[in-house]
């Protein structure tokens, strides 16, 4: 890794600048338990500048003042320093949550870039001006930036998530508050030196390593405008009714346990090869991964022998390893969250097929990837969101019933169908109440929206949704013959 941040300080107001306390944040390397880096642990007066120097960028600065074409300009050359860093930047996020390697430049950098283009792409056709025309009158309707965004981002893909938040409220004129996970702070000091040199202006972003309680302090602080949110569902809930008190603004992405239905004529060979990166991508822990495996009784047989083998396919170990295919837990609590669960799996009455037990490694937060049959989906395993390599298949006699399985679940994240008959697939697809639902596992692309139903999450981003949460829209009344110009001389 060529590059080596300070990270003795917090960069607030455009500055590196000292904590108000002394409490440091260790990071450590998930494969050998060491520590390797520390940061500052932000305290509530180091949010309190953070915020004030937000709001003076929003409420004085020239960023929200620009013109959308000038902000995109400014982005686009941040995107050509993020693509020169990506390297980098995956080499990093490696070391401070154990991503292998040999996919860590596609799934924690390469992906964040593209997300960033996705919307810089997008940005050119969103109706920041819109003229509404109607016999009971005239309207211009302007798309405004919502103001000062604290954007709360978990550790397991850190820059996707930060771009979700960062590149719609930049783009809007919004300014960010951005509090990276203690896990993962160091990618998130990169990236504030690239903004930096790409000329965002001083306090646009700031960015707050911080603890649970200080975190909170965040979410609730008077000069945030809008919260957006990623990680565990009991987190979002809790966001949720904090800001709801004083009716702020709230985007949230949460939990997920997401099913992939096999229905009878899939092509099984294609469809688990596909599970490497649908339901393993980065060691199991993606909120939007196909955990829970529905096919037929009859086909059953079939997909345990091939999952099997994929498993068996993927060799577990050091995240540096190019051979390594599924890496650790990012800490020690995951690590034994997930291991619980595989023994709770057993305790209701699932069998392994593969897995079952405990890795066995001298140090470092490794588990046993792990497949289950024999589940019910009353059972823990197909419930509860565990976030990691374990899967749980579930298998149907109708169609229907494969429906129902699907659907029983709080969440509704994201989901798959497996079949040789597209149109039939699609019309599957249609039932199952998820925000994102991949056919055959096709990608939707970057300019399509994403965001869960139920308990997965309020709020979508990608595509023109993604920046309709970061603005607020205004009605101004023109006289018809003001209006005919207005466009296009404003």
């Amino acid at each position: 890794m060529v590059w080596t941040g300070q990270f003795d300080k917090l960069f607030l107001g455009g500055e590196w600048v000292a904590p108000n306390g002394d409490d440091r944040i260790d990071v450590r390397f998930p494969g050998t338990e060491e520590v390797f880096a520390t940061v500052p642990s932000a305290t509530r007066g180091d949010v309190d500048r953070a915020v004030a120097a937000a709001r003076a960028a929003f409420d004085t600065g020239p960023w929200p003042k620009l013109s959308v074409g000038e902000r995109l300009g400014v982005l686009h050359r941040f995107r050509e320093l993020y693509t020169a860093h990506l390297d980098t930047m995956a080499e990093l996020i490696t070391e401070e949550m154990g991503c292998p390697s040999r996919t860590a430049r596609a799934v924690q950098a390469q992906a964040p870039q593209l997300l960033l283009e996705g919307y810089l792409e997008v940005a050119e056709s969103y109706p920041f001006r819109d003229l509404r025309v109607a016999s009971t009158g005239t309207a211009l309707v302007t798309r405004e930036p919502v103001g000062v965004v604290a954007a709360i981002v978990p550790w397991n893909v850190p820059q996707s998530v930060i771009m979700q938040k960062l590149a719609p409220s930049l783009i809007t004129g919004c300014t960010v508050v951005l509090k990276p996970a203690p896990e993962t702070p160091l990618d998130s000091y990169l990236l504030a030196e690239l903004l930096q040199q790409a000329g965002v202006p001083d306090g646009v972003v700031n960015v707050v390593p911080a603890d649970r309680e200080v975190s909170e302090y965040l979410v609730a602080h008077r000069g945030v405008d809008k919260v957006s949110f990623t990680g565990s569902t009991a987190a979002g809930r809790r966001i949720a009714a904090v800001c709801g008190g004083d009716l702020r603004r709230v985007t949230l992405e949460l939990g997920g346990k997401s099913a992939a239905v096999f229905l009878d004529d899939a092509d099984l060979d294609t469809a688990v090869e596909s599970l490497r990166l649908l339901s393993f991508r980065n060691s199991g822990q993606v909120c939007s991964l196909k955990t829970r495996l529905v096919v037929s009784r009859r086909r059953e047989p079939e997909l345990l022998e091939r999952l099997a083998a994929l498993v068996e396919s993927m060799p577990v170990g050091d995240p540096h390893d190019p051979e390594t295919q599924i890496g650790p837990m990012v800490n020690a609590r995951q690590r034994d969250i997930v291991n619980n669960y595989i023994a709770v799996g057993q305790q209701q009455g699932a069998r392994a097929v593969v897995g079952g037990g405990t890795a066995d490694f001298d140090r470092g937060y490794f588990v046993q990837p792990t497949v289950f049959t024999d589940v019910r989906p009353e059972h823990r395993i197909a419930q509860e969101e565990i976030f990691g390599p374990v899967l749980a298949v579930l298998r149907y006699d109708t169609e229907d019933e494969a429906i129902a399985i699907a659907n029983d679940s709080p969440y509704g994240l994201s989901g798959a169908v497996f079949t040789t008959d597209l149109e039939h697939g699609l019309a599957v697809a249609g039932r199952i109440r998820t925000g994102t639902v991949e056919l055959n596992g096709s990608p939707i692309g970057t300019h399509a929206p994403v965001g869960g139903f139920k308990s997965s999450g309020i709020g979508r981003e990608q595509g023109y949704e993604g920046f309709d949460s970061y603005t607020e829209t205004r009605s101004i009344g023109l006289p018809p013959t003001f209006a005919d110009t207005t466009l296009e001389t404003r």
